[in-house]
């Protein structure tokens, strides 16, 4: 056994041994009806939201003429942030008689974050553009500077 096969062992082991634990600490700690209410949610969450709106989001950014992975390197980033973010957007354990908990515009923070992101997607967008039409222009001969040919030292002499 190579030291890579045995760290991927070490890896899954250890990764068996975490499921177990969260297994066991469902068991111990979730009622079985309240367990499958939430796992059945999440399960129609999945194939009736999330599903559909990834693949109408995937044949939308289908048409971007150029950029394409960009467009979607923004959005799945967007997303991801998004979903973290939801939680204390939404409010969740924020209290009226404890206002330190929860304090900032998190909705605010949120759209500020989401734009930086696009910005940043325009951004790569433009320098993908310039160095598209720059590469162009190189290889047909049109813009950009030109040097005088050279002359052997055979034409010079004549």
């Amino acid at each position: 056994m190579n030291a890579g096969t045995a760290s991927k062992a070490a890896a899954y082991a250890a990764g068996l041994a975490l499921i177990a634990v969260g297994l066991r600490g469902i068991v111990d700690q979730v009622p079985l009806a309240q367990w499958a209410e939430w796992f059945v949610g999440a399960a129609v969450l999945h194939d009736a939201v999330l599903v559909p709106a990834v693949l109408a989001a995937g044949a939308l950014t289908g048409l971007v003429p150029a950029g394409r992975r960009i467009v979607r390197a923004a959005l799945v980033i967007g997303a991801c942030v998004t979903v973290v973010a939801i939680p204390v957007v939404l409010g969740y354990g924020r209290r009226a008689d404890e206002p330190s908990r929860l304090p900032l515009p998190y909705g605010r923070n949120l759209g500020i974050v989401l734009g930086v992101i696009a910005a940043a997607a325009a951004c790569a967008l433009v320098v993908r553009a310039v160095t598209a039409r720059r590469r162009a222009g190189g290889a047909s001969g049109r813009g950009g500077a030109t040097r005088a040919p050279r002359h052997s030292r055979k034409e010079a002499r004549r």
